[in-house]
């Protein structure tokens, strides 16, 4: 029998038209501005991907079936009753040559049932079904066709009954980086990271249902998908600008540019005079409908302050692994850039007129100063804005040098050095540890203590001197998190190993990322999103903190160069990542603890320089054996020694400190 839950989990389905698009009561046409036509047809077109239209497209055996009692998503989904010989299958053809992802949601209340993929007959993949009575999502991935191949996907029976709902199909990742380690757990993580981060990207292409949440489990209309990515809760149909940066980097290291670019296009292109230049809270998948949950009308939507600016700050991150000029040649972008660090700000400065951008210290609907909406507080600035408008001003400053503009590049960066100068003299007090202040409310009063994403932010966004102070202060954040403070969602924990990374505290940084795997299979306190390990966030950062974390990696595509510097932690002997993609190339790079690293540049017409950095004062540093002089440089108040070396196509090239 198939079991009646209490609480549906609503997502994806296909649906027929349901009415005009309708963009928070306005035609989205005079809403929003035009976009780039839509992609043509997908080359892998599944039928009925959601069960809405009961069985069409889907051969279904005895014993099996179509219900209503508990979808996933939408109103409809399939199901096996118990048994062997029980299957419930599409047969697609493919239209041209690819690779994809297959995913879909799944509860079964026994084990031995299966979902399979097979290629003309042949099993692809297969993925085997635990004794798991709520959904939970599965991905058999990289699955690939040729032209003309017939794809099977199944469903097969085990020993107690399984429901099937929400197929998704995603076009294989361009990059597919592969860990190995002294220590088996990065493998077996970035492994699982990469796999579900994968199974998030939305096939260009796909008509798909817009604005499905909780209360529309349905949506309110149909859409053609552009490239994007999930970022945001599952059982909502659209991608989060909070959530969007923090995967901007994961999503970097799998070669996921032309998402980013249409991503973040699509948010700058919201960020409207009309809208006081926020962009938009969230977006559907179509990269132009603004998620009606979240936005109502030109006054009323989701917004924080955070947002805006580190939209700017993962544009220039998402430029310097792709090398897309894009970045700094499209004025939708280049104008958001330059709105969202002076007309934004000049707006929102009006109740503690001092340089940094205000919330309203009312509901998130009126605009907020932080990412923290659990708290009681309302504040009008916080440790969280003031530190990603310090990361903006920098971005924009290396953006505008990428463009020619040295005088404002110049500008920008004195803008960053005074605003962080501010921010230690006088913006957070004189106190430390849980007395240094994090925010301000609108009576001017100052706030300390804990404050979650307004207390480590400031150190991730490095706007906090290094020193005994900010060490005090990290000490207390890892305090926090370890106990009564701990937040409850997963997704902000994922933030954590980030904010240790950022002044080498690695050993604390790995706890973190180790944790934040650990709780992949408990149950996301959200009961419509699964298990914590289908919250996106959490695998696409652990890809990122994986290579920019622990492998150092710092990439400038546009200038045909990278840095790297280890962060193992100190029970972690190496670590190598093969398939790094910067720019028109791939890399190998392996770190043997900290005094020693291998780079590759394995495929790619260009060379690349290379700057090998290694922690502490070393006088010399040898390549391929021959010691050379070292340079040293100080990195967010660390000295590292450095050798830099062309490494030329084919090359392999090993830096050593004795």
């Amino acid at each position: 029998m198939r079991p009646s839950r209490p609480v549906r989990l609503p997502l994806l389905a296909a649906l027929a038209t349901l009415a005009p698009l309708i963009v928070g009561g306005e035609a989205s046409a005079a809403a929003q501005p035009a976009q780039p036509a839509q992609p043509a047809q997908p080359a892998l077109n599944v039928i009925n991907p959601g069960f809405e239209q009961d069985r069409t497209g889907w051969d279904f055996t005895s014993g099996t079936g179509t219900a209503t009692n508990a979808p996933h998503g939408g109103t409809g989904l399939a199901y096996l009753d118990g048994g062997s010989g029980k299957k419930v299958s599409q047969t697609i053809t493919a239209r041209a040559d690819g690779s994809y992802d297959l995913s879909a949601w799944i509860a079964a209340a026994g084990t031995g049932g299966r979902f399979v993929a097979r290629v003309n007959g042949a099993t692809a993949g297969s993925v085997g079904l635990p004794d798991r009575s709520t959904y939970a999502r599965y991905t058999i991935s990289r699955v690939a066709l040729r032209s003309g191949d017939t794809l099977e996907i199944a469903f097969e029976s085990g020993t107690g009954w399984v429901n099937v709902d929400d197929l998704m199909v995603s076009p294989a990742a361009p990059v597919d980086p592969v860990v190995s380690s002294s220590d088996p757990k990065i493998v077996a993580m970035f492994d699982w990271a990469k796999r579900k981060a994968n199974s998030w990207v939305r096939l260009p292409g796909t008509t798909g249902p817009l604005n499905v949440d909780e209360n529309n489990p349905s949506g309110t209309g149909t859409g053609v998908y552009a490239p994007s990515y999930w970022a945001g809760y599952a059982h909502r149909s659209a991608y989060y600008s909070r959530d969007m940066a923090h995967q901007v980097a994961g999503a970097s290291v799998l070669g996921l540019n032309d998402e980013n670019r249409a991503m973040l296009r699509a948010f700058a292109g919201s960020a409207t005079a009309r809208h006081k230049y926020y962009p938009v809270w969230a977006l559907n998948f179509d990269n132009k409908t603004y998620l009606s949950i979240d936005y109502h009308n030109p006054n009323s939507f989701v917004r924080e302050v955070p947002a805006t600016f580190e939209l700017v700050e993962k544009a220039n991150a998402a430029y310097r692994w792709s090398g897309d000029s894009a970045y700094i040649d499209d004025p939708a972008l280049w104008n958001y850039y330059k709105h969202a660090t002076k007309e934004f700000i000049e707006l929102h400065d009006g109740m503690k007129p001092n340089g940094v951008a205000e919330g309203s210290g009312g509901g998130i609907f009126s605009g907020v100063a932080t990412y923290n909406e659990m708290g009681t507080e309302h504040p009008i600035e916080s440790g969280d804005a003031i530190g990603s408008q310090y990361q903006a001003f920098r971005a924009m400053s290396a953006l505008a040098a990428d463009k020619g503009e040295d005088a404002l590049s110049a500008e920008f960066e004195k803008k960053a050095d005074d605003l962080k100068s501010y921010f230690n003299t006088s913006w957070s007090g004189t106190g430390s540890g849980g007395s240094m202040t994090r925010a301000y409310g609108k009576d001017g009063e100052a706030y300390s203590g804990w404050g979650k994403e307004n207390s480590w932010f400031m150190p991730m966004k490095q706007i906090m001197e290094p020193g005994t102070r900010t060490d005090v202060y990290l000490d207390f954040i890892d305090q926090q998190s370890s106990g009564s403070g701990k937040p409850g969602n997963i997704e902000a924990i994922s933030y954590l190993p980030d904010t240790f990374f950022a002044y080498e505290r690695n050993d604390t940084a790995w706890k973190w990322m180790k944790y934040v795997y650990d709780q992949r299979d408990l149950q996301h306190p959200v009961s419509r999103q699964g298990p914590n390990g289908d919250y996106p966030e959490v695998s696409y950062t652990l890809v990122g903190q994986t290579v920019e974390g622990l492998m150092g990696v710092r990439p400038d595509a546009p200038s045909h160069a990278l840095s790297t510097a280890s962060r193992l932690p100190s029970d972690m002997d190496w670590l190598r990542i093969e398939d790094i993609r910067i720019g028109g190339n791939t890399f190998a790079l392996r770190h043997d603890g900290a005094t020693k690293s291998t780079l590759t540049n394995t495929t790619g017409p260009s060379s690349y320089t290379w700057e090998a950095r290694f922690p502490g004062d070393h006088a010399r540093i040898e390549i391929d054996g021959t010691p050379r002089t070292a340079t040293t440089r100080t990195v967010n108040g660390r000295t590292f020694s450095c050798a830099t070396v062309t490494v030329a196509p084919g090359r392999t090239v090993t830096a050593e400190v004795p």
